[in-house]
């Protein structure tokens, strides 16, 4: 049988599993809070044109309107001003074969349930590679932290000083890019960075490093534990929207039972 044969084969018998990192695209998926002289991230939102009726009798179709960032999504360099000049930074212009990748899954879950400010820090990552391996260049990297459990106000955990959840050191994603070479990161939570990323040197790193160095980033997935360390394969192709610097988008994952 050829490679693809063979993988559908895998599929079709269960000895290839495919797990699906989404959450549902509804109108009531939190979105990130920015403050409040900053302009905002639009929810989903899905109107009715018909439904078999007068407005159309044989069929059932909705308009549906909302920001490139929002539910389980994509982002571009060209989200960020460090990526804005990148070439092929945005998603209509990213090759394919860079939407289909080998990924890594570093579980950070036990220190996210102890502390909503949990950090994935260098000696995070080389504990997992002392016991996985050095991660391969050009690899997802995907910090799981089993947010995605949480829903409605405790997922963007608000509070006085703003929301609160984990994410990357500076260091972290520093240690990612340039000595990895990763092909972009990936988390849990409503965005890339920390909630309380803008307090880093730069602000907001995995966004500022990962986009300036051409990385792709990826947020609000789940599931993540239903991934292995290492040996998954991941499928991540946004909408192809000219000039789109981000997108929703159905993250799958191919992993070997």
């Amino acid at each position: 049988m050829s490679t693809l044969a063979n993988l559908a084969s895998n599929i079709a018998d269960g000895s290839v599993k495919v797990v699906d990192l989404t959450h549902t695209l509804d109108p009531d998926f939190p979105v990130i809070i920015l403050p409040p002289e900053f302009g905002q991230c639009a929810r989903f939102r899905m109107e009715e044109v018909s439904a078999y009726d007068h407005r159309g009798p044989g069929w059932k179709w909705h308009n549906i309107s909302m920001n490139e960032h929002t539910g389980t999504h994509f982002d571009a360099p060209s989200h960020w001003i460090s990526g804005r000049d990148v070439p092929m930074g945005a998603v209509d212009e990213i090759p394919a074969d860079k939407l289909v990748g080998p990924v890594v899954v570093i579980d950070c879950s036990e220190g996210a349930a102890q502390d909503d400010d949990f950090e994935l820090t260098p000696q995070i990552i080389e504990a997992f590679e002392a016991e996985h391996g050095r991660i391969p260049e050009d690899a997802w990297v995907l910090m799981r932290t089993d947010w995605s459990k949480r829903s409605g106000a405790a997922y963007l955990n608000m509070a006085s000083d703003g929301p609160h959840s984990p994410g990357p050191t500076p260091d972290a994603i520093r240690l990612l890019v340039e000595d990895r070479n990763i092909r972009g990161f990936g988390t849990e939570t409503v965005g890339t960075d920390a909630g309380q990323g803008a307090h880093y040197t730069p602000p907001y790193p995995a966004h500022y490093i990962l986009h300036g160095a051409g990385k792709y980033g990826l947020q609000c997935m789940c599931n993540l534990d239903q991934l292995p360390p290492t040996g998954a394969m991941l499928v991540a192709p946004p909408l192809k929207i000219k000039g789109g610097t981000g997108s929703p988008l159905r993250v799958l994952a191919l992993v070997e039972n």
